[in-house]
């Protein structure tokens, strides 16, 4: 199962973010968990500085922006 964290404070963009990775993992119909992280204090334990980010099993894919649904399933495409 491919782990989803989307990083953000529950702004317009972090939620659509969110949205965005849902919509991409429905769309491939792969297993996938999407949570979203709303701790500052996590984000900067983890180095993540800015506001959408997404972290796709362990691995920082995204930052400071809302990603395209084709762009996520590109990314989650060379997990499955």
């Amino acid at each position: 199962m491919v782990k989803i964290e989307v990083f953000g404070v529950g702004c317009p963009k972090c939620k659509k973010t969110e949205e965005n990775c849902k919509q991409a993992v429905k769309e491939l119909g792969i297993k996938a968990e999407v949570t979203h992280v709303y701790d500052q204090m996590e984000m900067l334990k983890r180095g993540i500085t800015d506001n959408p980010s997404v972290v796709i099993d362990g691995k920082l894919v995204v930052s400071g922006r809302v990603p395209e649904v084709q762009e996520i399933k590109k990314w989650l495409s060379v997990r499955k």
